[in-house]
């Protein structure tokens, strides 16, 4: 009988670690920066300025690190399978043998062990050995693009938060309400991404919640004790 193949949770973690590391990085940058100029200023104008450009160039920077961090981590992939696909051409015994061996390592029992390396090398030498050698596969290999995007939307995503918090009240409670309302978008998108990803979402709200607000209190501390944006 058919069946439909599984949908699990690790098929996420790409694009997940992104969206969470730019929404954070969003809302507790920008939070920081509007509160810091706030500090430093008389007049809302000179906020949302700062919080606009703080938006648009850390969307960028979001984007360009993230970019260039994986296309870091999947030139490094390449680089092993390319090897590899040499190895598998030149010395397939002792490839065959190294894979046995992991499975053993695993629990299999030797002859049971070259059986399944014998059969799996037949059907596809080098996805066996990618996946079972060097720990890499569909679900958590490196996509240079897709982690930018995401980055980059979910960093917006997050700034945006903040910004139209700022500009929707007047200056004098302005301090206030940005700090309570970062707090509160802090709250839910740990929630989001600890449900997202199958975790504890008390777990994932304390963890996002309470670095983004220590990382949030200090930038904005310091904003406040010197009177300019940082």
């Amino acid at each position: 009988m058919a069946t439909s193949p599984e949908n699990h949770r690790t098929q996420h973690v790409g694009w997940l670690r992104a969206a969470v590391l730019g929404a954070n990085d969003g809302i507790v940058s920008t939070a920081s920066l509007i509160l810091g100029v706030a500090a430093a200023s008389v007049t809302q104008e000179p906020v949302l300025v700062a919080g606009v450009a703080g938006l648009v160039a850390g969307a960028m920077s979001m984007a360009a690190g993230e970019y260039v961090s994986v296309s870091s981590q999947s030139d490094t992939e390449q680089a092993d399978i390319a090897r590899e696909r040499v190895e598998l051409a030149t010395d397939g015994a002792r490839e065959l043998a190294e894979l046995s061996a992991i499975y053993v390592q695993r629990g299999l029992d030797p002859n049971l062990a070259r059986q399944v390396a014998t059969q799996l090398t037949a059907h596809d030498a080098l996805a066996a050995h990618t996946r079972d050698e060097l720990g890499i596969s569909d679900a958590n290999s490196a996509n240079p693009l897709q982690a930018a995007l995401v980055s980059a939307l979910s960093f917006v995503v997050g700034a945006g938060l903040p910004l139209l918090a700022a500009w929707l009240v007047p200056f004098d409670i302005l301090t206030p309400v940005v700090a309570a309302t970062s707090m509160l978008f802090l709250v839910v998108l740990g929630g989001l991404a600890a449900y997202t990803g199958g975790a504890s979402i008390a777990k994932g709200i304390v963890r996002v919640a309470f670095w983004g607000a220590l990382a949030m209190a200090i930038t904005s501390g310091v904003g406040m004790l010197f009177g300019v944006a940082v």
